[in-house]
């Protein structure tokens, strides 16, 4: 059985794998290490886009896609039949989290202000003081997944309070449905987007989410940029009302002449939440069991399902 990987440095990470087992480096899907036939796992190289799913269609052989990013968007209704698509729960869940709770508390202290200041030498106490801060704060978690658990738990030393929202409701465990998004919004002052991107989330923050934010909320997207609707966005955020923390944006990259450049009460940082060094052997270790289950004739973990 060949397994086809993107990272030279994975083959350590993988683990014992039965002998049957054949792991090759393909980093790049215009450079084939071998022939196509007999690849029957493939891991794509992390956040790969449309243009690699191209070579979906010429792995005759293909049994398994194994993601290393845990939204798959890019993947999700382009694999063909037979072929079980995969995702990474799980594997960003420390990194991702860690972000979120950065970004909230690096806009709430203005941070993004000082380090403007600092770069042009100016001591900017009057300037910034008193800042907000994160204590007390009412948190609304827009996708109770994994990673939005992640974020709950590692918030829960700044005393908070947490809002959990999924795709459906789940009353027995304290989450709400999307449907009560309205309700919502209103009383939270940081509002965080997990959810993963679907035709359902696609455009789910528009001009009507942002108008029911509360005065001073600020909004942290760590999901897809087309999540929200980035005119809204910009119209918005534009206004002074509320404040938002950016790790994904519509398009991506951003273009240099793009308005949400100059808005000072946004922070953009470069789809980097789930970029850390860790990720690899976090990664591998899950695709190394995911081999062996599918070795083994086990259903592999982590199935993607319309799109989850």
């Amino acid at each position: 059985m060949k397994v086809w990987i993107p990272h030279e440095a994975g083959h350590a990470l993988l683990g014992e794998l039965p002998a049957e087992v054949t792991v090759e480096t393909m980093a790049d899907p215009t450079n084939l290490p071998s022939p196509v036939a007999g690849v029957r796992f493939w891991v794509p190289p992390f956040l790969s886009g449309t243009n690699a799913t191209a070579l979906l269609h010429e792995l005759p052989d293909l049994a398994v896609v194994q993601l290393l990013s845990a939204g798959a968007d890019a993947w999700a209704g382009r694999v063909p039949p037979g072929v079980t698509l995969c995702d990474a729960r799980g594997v960003h869940d420390p990194s991702t989290a860690e972000w979120v709770v950065t970004a909230i508390l690096s806009q709430l202290r203005a941070f993004p202000a000082m380090a403007r200041a600092q770069a042009e030498r100016r001591w900017a106490y009057d300037e910034v003081a008193p800042t907000d801060e994160l204590a007390g704060k009412r948190v609304l978690i827009v996708g109770a997944g994994s990673i939005g658990t992640a974020v709950r738990d590692r918030l829960t030393p700044f005393e908070v309070t947490f809002t959990l929202v999924a795709r459906t409701a789940r009353p027995e465990q304290g989450v709400h449905g999307v449907a009560d998004l309205p309700e919502l919004l209103p009383q939270a002052d940081v509002v965080v987007l997990l959810v993963p991107l679907t035709e359902q989330t696609r455009g789910l923050v528009d001009d009507k989410f942002l108008a029911a934010m509360r005065d001073g909320a600020l909004l942290v997207n760590a999901a897809r940029g087309p999540v929200a609707r980035t005119d809204a966005l910009v119209a918005e955020l534009a206004t002074g009302r509320i404040s938002a923390a950016l790790d994904v944006t519509d398009p991506e990259p951003l273009p240099v002449d793009h308005p949400l450049w100059e808005l000072p009460n946004v922070l953009i940082t470069p789809h980097v939440a789930g970029s850390v060094r860790g990720l690899l052997p976090r990664a591998y270790r899950l695709v190394g069991q995911q081999i062996r289950r599918f070795a083994a004739g086990e259903q592999p973990e982590n199935v993607v399902v319309n799109g989850y």
